[in-house]
């Protein structure tokens, strides 16, 4: 299979936002540098896509659902004086080394990955008082992963990766799931309300260059360790509509 770019398609009734690996047309850029956000992105990896996509030291990748990041819908860089400080979250570190690890640069020092995160996005979120420090944004982001039991969610949904590789045909290969939230940290919609202006995922141009709508009628590959299973999209929304998600996180 020809190597790709990140796709976005919309599980709004779920509040959710899936992704693939695959061949299409970008976003439009956004034209808005504003840093007023109305929700937040809780971006999970699938390490094994991820390895895939890279041409990095990426090695040994997690056989579950890591977390990329807790993004605001808009804005980035808010405050650029306000330093990541990896003193302020040495209590978390066995989680954040477990749930929160830099899958494609495995041989750095992981506080990298965790110090983009925070300069680029935490400094956005942190207009909210339940995200106002370095050690809040990082502790409840850590916090709704757990809620949310995206690894467990799936397995219960059947979805689960597989062996199976078809390289004869043009496909999507799933690499991240995406959770919105409120201000208020309840879950919601992926999708804008009427009423709103929308551009799907324009902020997420800045975190992931290569993003597009997938193709609907694409067979979606979610890969193991080694190798590619099939599953139809169709299939796969089936499943996730089967288990409710709304949860409200505190």
């Amino acid at each position: 299979m020809k190597p790709a770019k990140l796709h976005y398609w919309i599980l709004g009734c779920f509040s959710m936002a899936l992704c693939c690996w695959c061949t299409s047309d970008k976003f439009p850029q956004s034209d808005s540098h504003s840093h007023t956000w109305k929700k937040l992105y809780l971006a999970h990896h699938w390490p094994v896509t991820v390895c895939k996509m890279s041409a990095n030291d990426c090695q040994d990748p997690p056989d579950y659902w890591t977390i990329h990041g807790l993004w605001p819908d808009k804005g980035e860089e808010c405050n650029r004086t306000w330093h990541f400080n990896v003193t302020e979250i040495k209590d978390l570190m066995s989680d954040m080394r477990r749930y929160w690890p830099d899958v494609i640069h495995s041989s750095l020092n992981r506080t990298h990955f965790w110090k983009h995160e925070w300069e680029k996005h935490g400094t956005c979120a942190a207009s909210l008082p339940i995200l106002d420090s370095q050690k809040k944004y990082f502790s409840k982001t850590l916090e709704l992963y757990q809620h949310v039991n995206l690894n467990g969610f799936l397995l219960k949904a059947g979805i689960k990766p597989g062996s199976t590789y078809y390289q004869s045909e043009k496909a999507q290969t799933l690499g991240q799931i995406e959770f919105c939230f409120t201000k208020e940290l309840k879950l919601r919609n992926c999708t804008e309300p009427k009423g709103e202006s929308s551009q799907m995922h324009s902020s997420l141009q800045l975190v992931t260059e290569e993003l597009s709508v997938c193709n609907d009628t694409l067979p979606v590959y979610y890969p193991s360790q080694v190798q590619d299973h099939k599953w139809s999209l169709k299939s796969l929304k089936k499943l996730l509509q089967q288990n409710k998600l709304m949860t409200t996180i505190p």
